[in-house]
C-alpha cells in the first residue's frame, strides 16, 4: 500500500443531517396538524351535542394542544446537536493591543 492511498473516512448520504429548511418544514407541518386538531376539538366542544365527559375531553384538547404544538415546533431534530459557541483563536502573528506603541 502506498503512502498516498491512506484509508480515509467514507461518509454516506444517510449520515448527513437534514437541512435546516427540511427541519423547519417538518416542524411547521407538525404544528399545523396539531392546531388543526385543536380547532376541530374546539368546534366539537361547542357544536356537537355530546355527553359532558366527551365535551370535557374536547375542551381539554382545545386548551392543551397549543402548548404541545408550540413545544414541538420549537424542538429541533433529535439528531441535530445543540449550537456551540466558540471564540476564535487569537491571531498569534498580530501584536496585542496593549503592547503596541504610539505611532506604530
Amino acid at each position: 500500500m502506498k503512502w498516498w492511498h491512506s484509508k480515509k473516512d467514507v461518509h454516506q448520504v444517510t449520515d448527513a443531517r437534514p437541512s435546516l429548511t427540511a427541519d423547519i418544514h417538518r416542524r411547521e407541518i407538525s404544528y399545523l396538524i396539531k392546531m388543526g386538531i385543536r380547532t376541530l376539538c374546539l368546534i366539537l366542544a361547542v357544536v356537537v351535542p355530546v355527553p359532558w365527559p366527551y365535551r370535557l375531553l374536547f375542551i381539554a384538547g382545545a386548551v392543551f394542544l397549543p402548548y404541545i404544538a408550540v413545544i414541538g415546533a420549537n424542538e429541533r431534530g433529535a439528531d441535530v446537536p445543540p449550537p456551540t459557541f466558540q471564540t476564535p483563536e487569537a491571531n498569534q502573528s498580530e501584536i496585542p493591543r496593549h503592547r503596541r506603541e504610539i505611532g506604530s
